[in-house]
């Protein structure tokens, strides 16, 4: 059974960190890209970073550029993000993702962050 379990999230003040967690099981974490997603109320989902499998390569949105890092742990089956300098901008549902090829792919169920003095 496959499975995307997120951590990590909750409310934090403006300009403080965060660090998100995805733990996968049921299906061969190091042959997939993961990528963390998150959606705001009344916005559309959006790619926020990725990672390859191996963790050679990674991208981000422009609006998290210098604050947010993915990384993954394939020993661990778990790809973290790494969220400093919040906004209150970032607050959003954030959404683990899995994926192999285009048509193989796998979602958490989202992890709430609050951004809010």
């Amino acid at each position: 059974q496959v499975q995307l379990v997120e951590s990590g999230g909750g409310l934090v003040q403006p300009g403080g960190s965060l660090r998100l967690s995805c733990v996968a099981s049921g299906f061969t974490f190091r042959g997939y890209a993961m990528s963390w997603y998150r959606q705001a109320p009344g916005k559309e989902r959006e790619l926020v970073a990725g990672i390859s499998n191996a963790g050679g390569s990674t991208k981000y949105a422009d609006s998290v550029k210098g604050r947010i890092t993915i990384s993954r742990d394939n020993a661990k089956n778990t790809v973290y993000l790494q969220m400093n300098s919040l906004k209150p901008e970032d607050t959003a549902v954030y959404y683990c993702n899995a994926r192999w090829g285009v048509n193989q792919e796998y979602w958490g169920k989202g992890t709430l962050v609050t951004v809010s003095s």
